[in-house]
């Protein structure tokens, strides 16, 4: 299991998906509604960094847990480990995001558990 840092370390796909595959991380995804409908990694959750600016809390399955956080390109996603590393999380980030998740060749699922695509 790497080492996870507060909203300091990033991680690639194949690292990311493997620690939340095998591990107690989970997988979040922090792009908004319509990037995630359209496709995203299958197990992670979903909370939009436009609601954690605002303080939401963290979906259920993510409290408490390690957190690997993914956007689209690894922008948002190092925002978001950082403010929850703010929050007392355990966090890193996907270096890349779900294009560079798309392009290691990881699934990638819709809404409806169909073959998803990036938005």
């Amino acid at each position: 299991m790497f080492l996870f840092r507060r909203g300091t370390a990033r991680v690639t796909p194949a690292q990311a998906r493997q620690n939340t595959t095998d591990g107690d991380a989970v997988l979040l995804d922090v792009r908004e509604q319509v990037e995630w409908n359209a496709g995203h990694a299958p197990g992670a959750v979903h909370i939009p960094l436009s609601r954690l600016v605002t303080g939401a809390a963290l979906p259920s399955a993510a409290e408490g847990r390690p957190l690997v956080v993914i956007c689209r390109s690894g922008h948002r996603s190092r925002q978001a480990a950082k403010l929850l590393a703010g929050r007392g999380a355990e966090t890193v980030d996907v270096r890349g995001g779900m294009n560079a998740w798309v392009s290691a060749g990881l699934p990638v699922v819709d809404e409806r558990g169909s073959s998803g695509r990036i938005a």
